[in-house]
């Protein structure tokens, strides 16, 4: 895992640009703290700061071919690079170096673009073609690396992170009010859409490649479902758990290659506590595993986490993230996400990966994935009692499945049949509205908008982030079952916008961390979503057939688990008396006033409502972590002069 910059300028001499690479890949050091390195030539550069994982002693870059007409610089790992190797040298290709990088050269020279659909790993990378003169930029099929460009001056920059970007003379933070709309409706803006006008983001699962000042981008792979009218994968249900777990099993195994050891996260819940079982069978030594606690029971999660290291015999640390340690790092945390976010969940993973560090890892697994993979979250469950009361809209019965759902939100255990199929949108339309699974949760992130100013919703006026959503979605879309449909909406859009971006790559490489996710290997994915949705949503079980597939592993205690999200404590963790004060400071009116974004009286009326315990509900929660957000995202960005200032070291 590293970080990677670059540009191309016609005319520019390589005098030019080393300067400006070294101001890009400074303020991206915290990514790659073990080395760094820059390649110039007439007209464009590459940099690069490595955080060392597979070969140590000769995976330097930005690494050249052999000829020297191919230069790389990449971020992220290929876990299939031992066997591509192999067939790279049948073929008659020599190795200079033991890494995985040189791979991705080696392939390319055979294969050209087409060398993406061999590559199973996580990765953004920048490859220059001296013999085409052209700049091949890429990103891995779900988007666990990040990678951004702009267009500047003539000139075309690109970066692992925004505020490298922003050390270019002429790119400046300017606010880009479609995207802080997507943000309070969607979660994360819309890629390519960012949070900075005029500042891209190269979408999963696509490449650019960039000549002669010209910028053409391909998609490679996306998400796919088989028609809903076709049937699945035929197989009986012993038959696919045993193929789940073989795969699942080898993504574990070839994600523990490095040549550093690797931990796990271990959360307590079902599908860290999978992976953790797994990597156990692969690493020779006691696995390192990290967890995150809370001082609010409400979110704790200590004991599951106990009870699955003591299984396990594994080595673990834990962190407990009290509601003061939110609202101390969560600067810091928004300098990392580089947009405003509108839950604190990011926080508590930026205090994980520094417990990491502090043990001496660097690579750790994780679980995430398998809730879109698998259909764990509550969303697809929640959609599926929708659609079974919409066919019977007068029903008094079905819409009290909604409790049964949420057992952990009290305020809705009491609540009427008829106030629920309101409160959750049961009508007969969503039986045809292609977003129908996600309604409910934009509906609920949008109330938070009332507290936009005036002038933001002039400027926003008749624009409508989840018809951007619809009009993106594949042609196929609508041949697909419902809880397909569902799927690909969470994972085309919030799974790298929002879990793999704010709470994934940002916290780990903020303290130089890198996360590797098994759930996400692609022949996992593929082979997923050919099952029967019945089968990995039965009844109202999430994640049946990996529980099927897994329940040798685990104890019986997390086995059966029904699934607690992942939740942090908000509005609540900045409303205390000892609050930091940058806290008022950013929510007062002068402050509100002076950004233009929010409506001042709006905003104080919601601060005096959180008084020291935090506010109740989803909105008012969703207001208060975005209004404040957004304040420090705006002041540490557009307000500085300096992009060094925004490095959050």
């Amino acid at each position: 895992m590293c970080g990677l910059v670059g540009y191309s300028l016609a005319g520019s001499e390589p005098g030019q640009g080393r300067e400006l690479l070294r101001a890009m890949t400074g303020a991206i050091a915290h990514r790659g703290p073990d080395a760094d390195g820059i390649w110039l030539a007439p007209g464009v550069g590459l940099g690069h700061r490595r955080l060392s994982i597979v070969g140590l002693a000769d995976g330097q870059q930005p690494m050249l071919s052999v000829q020297g007409d191919l230069v790389l610089v990449y971020n992220g790992e290929i876990f299939n690079f031992v066997e591509l190797r192999r067939d790279l040298e049948a073929r008659g290709r020599r190795f200079r170096t033991g890494s995985d990088t040189e791979v991705i050269l080696h392939l390319y020279e055979e294969m050209g673009e087409a060398a993406l659909g061999k590559l199973n790993g996580d990765f953004a990378f920048a490859l220059w073609d001296g013999r085409k003169r052209q700049m091949l930029l890429a990103r891995d099929r779900v988007g666990v690396r990040p990678l951004f460009y702009a267009m500047q001056g003539g000139g075309f920059y690109f970066a692992s992170e925004i505020k490298a970007l922003l050390t270019v003379p002429g790119i400046e933070a300017e606010i880009d009010p479609f995207a802080l709309d997507e943000i309070f409706t969607l979660w994360a803006p819309i890629a390519p859409r960012t949070g900075f006008k005029d500042i891209l983001e190269l979408p999963p699962g696509h490449f650019m490649i960039v000549r002669d000042g010209v910028a053409k981008i391909s998609r490679y792979w996306d998400f796919d479902f088989p028609d809903a009218v076709d049937g699945y994968d035929p197989r009986s249900e012993d038959e696919l758990a045993e193929e789940v777990l073989a795969l699942l099993d080898d993504a574990t195994r070839i994600r523990m290659r490095a040549d550093v050891p690797v931990g796990a996260y271990l959360s307590g819940g079902l599908d860290s506590s999978i992976t953790t079982a797994l990597a156990v069978r692969h690493t020779p030594k006691q696995l390192s595993t990290f967890s995150v606690g809370f001082e609010s029971v409400e979110h704790d999660e200590t004991g599951f986490q106990r009870i699955m290291a003591e299984a396990l015999g594994t080595n673990h640390a834990a962190v407990t993230c009290r509601n003061g340690d939110i609202a101390a790092i969560f600067p810091q945390v928004i300098a990392h996400t580089e947009r405003p976010i509108v839950r604190t969940a990011p926080a508590p993973l930026f205090l994980l990966s520094d417990l990491v560090r502090r043990n001496g890892i660097k690579v750790v697994l994780t679980g995430e994935g398998a809730d879109e993979v698998f259909a764990g979250y509550d969303l697809f469950k929640e959609d599926k009692v929708r659609r079974f009361a919409a066919r019977q809209p007068g029903s008094t019965s079905r819409p009290l499945l909604f409790k049964r759902l949420y057992p952990y939100l009290p305020n809705l255990q009491g609540q009427s049949a008829e106030y629920l199929t309101a409160f959750f949108g049961v009508t007969p339309d969503l039986l045809h509205d292609p977003l129908a699974s996600h309604r409910p949760r934009f509906r609920s992130t949008s109330a938070a908008k009332v507290f936009f100013s005036g002038d933001l919703r002039a400027q926003l006026q008749g624009y409508d982030a989840a018809g951007i959503m619809a009009d993106m979605l594949p042609e196929r879309f609508g041949r697909w079952h419902p809880q397909h449909q569902a799927q690909y909406l969470e994972s085309r859009f919030l799974l790298p916008g929002y879990i793999l971006s704010s709470q994934g790559d940002r916290m780990a490489m903020a303290h130089g961390i890198e996360g590797r996710f098994p759930f996400l290997d692609y022949r996992l994915i593929e082979l997923a979503s050919c099952l029967p949705p019945r089968l990995s949503l039965k009844g109202l079980t999430e994640k049946h057939i990996l529980r099927r597939a897994t329940r040798d592993l685990l104890p019986q205690s997390i086995a059966t688990r029904t699934k607690q999200p992942y939740r942090a404590p908000d509005s609540q963790a900045f409303a205390a008396a000892d609050a930091p004060a940058y806290v008022a400071d950013m929510l007062a009116p002068a402050s509100i006033a002076a950004t233009g974004l929010f409506n001042p009286q709006a905003v104080a009326k919601l601060v005096a409502k959180a008084g020291a315990s935090g506010v109740d509900g989803f909105r008012d929660n969703t207001a208060y972590i975005g209004v404040l957000s957004t304040q420090i995202w705006h002041q540490t960005f557009t307000r500085t002069s300096s992009a060094t200032a925004v490095a959050a070291e």
